[in-house]
This record gives structure tokens, C-alpha cells and sequence, in this order.
């Protein structure tokens, strides 16, 4: 009885050690939802580029420039060309103006009033880090940004809304 009793009872332990087998899941709902997210936001980044193209077509005042981030630029004023872009660590100074990309003012030059950055060594809004590598001082600068670039899919919880692409108007100051 001894041996039958040990052979039964290492033939279950053979059985139970083999390797497990992972299950597949039941639900596959998350595959759709990002699947869905992502054609989401493939339509909002089209809607936002021909807003953007439409908005640059109507200023004709500028000639704006499309970047690889998928921002436009256009100088209005341009103080020294030969002087150096900024580089990282270099302090600068601006004013900046939020408006809608019809031109109606969200946020005026003297609201928000003159600002410091490090370029690229603080945590800053992304539009203006991107847009203050192209300026120089003296420089005036016209960028159209996409919502991505800006305030998102949260808006500023005030006059800017969500998923909202923005016109900045951005005036780089002397360092005193």
C-alpha cells in the first residue's frame, strides 16, 4: 500500500509543477479604448493643423513658417540677424500676449507682464520654450501653436479652453 500511496503522491506532485499556463484575458475593452484614443487624437491634431494653416492664410501681414513640431512662426520684427539664437542655460527675458487664432486677446502683454526663463532648464509651457529657441533679443515674434503645444486637453480652467491652438505674440527683452 506504501508504494502505491508514494507513487500516487509523486505522480500529482509531477502533474502540479508543470509550467502555468497564462490565460488569455476575457476583456478586451482596453485594446478598443486606445485603439478609439488614438484615432481621437489623429482627428484633433488634423482639425488643429488646417485651423492653423486657415489662421496663417488670413494674417497676410506675415509670412509664417511651419517647424517640425508642427508650430508656425512669422517675425514682425527682427532686431540683430547675426546675433546667436539663445542656448540652454541662457537666461532671457520676454512679454508675451495669448490670443484666439481670430485675434481676440485672451491674455494682454501687460496681464501677464515680463517674464524669466532659462532655456531649457525649467519647467515651462511647452509653446514657449519651443518658440523662445528661434528669437533673438529685440525680436518680436507671431507663433500659431496646436493645442498640444499650449494648454491641452485641460484648457487654463479661465479663458482659454480645452484642446484650444492659440496665437502668441512674444516680445524678447534686453538682460539688464
Amino acid at each position: 500500500m506504501k508504494p502505491l500511496f508514494l507513487i500516487l503522491l509523486l505522480s500529482l506532485l509531477f502533474q502540479f509543477c508543470t509550467d502555468a499556463q497564462p490565460r488569455k484575458p476575457i476583456n478586451k475593452s482596453k485594446t478598443s479604448f486606445l485603439n478609439n484614443s488614438a484615432q481621437r487624437n489623429k482627428a484633433l491634431l488634423a482639425r488643429e493643423e488646417s485651423l492653423l494653416k486657415m489662421a496663417a492664410e488670413q494674417d497676410s501681414a506675415f509670412s509664417f513658417q511651419l517647424t517640425a513640431t508642427g508650430f508656425l512662426y512669422a517675425y514682425q520684427h527682427v532686431e540683430n540677424s547675426e546675433s546667436p539664437l539663445p542656448v540652454k542655460g541662457e537666461k532671457v527675458k520676454f512679454e508675451y500676449q495669448i490670443e484666439t487664432l481670430d485675434q481676440k486677446v485672451l491674455y494682454s502683454r501687460s496681464t501677464l507682464g515680463v517674464t524669466e526663463y532659462a532655456i531649457d532648464e525649467e519647467d515651462f509651457l511647452p509653446a514657449l520654450r519651443e518658440g523662445l529657441r528661434l528669437m533673438r533679443e529685440g525680436d518680436i515674434v507671431v507663433f500659431l501653436f496646436p493645442s498640444y503645444l499650449c494648454y491641452g486637453y485641460q484648457g487654463d480652467g479661465d479663458k482659454i479652453k480645452i484642446n484650444q491652438p492659440l496665437r502668441f505674440t512674444i516680445w524678447r527683452l534686453p538682460i539688464s
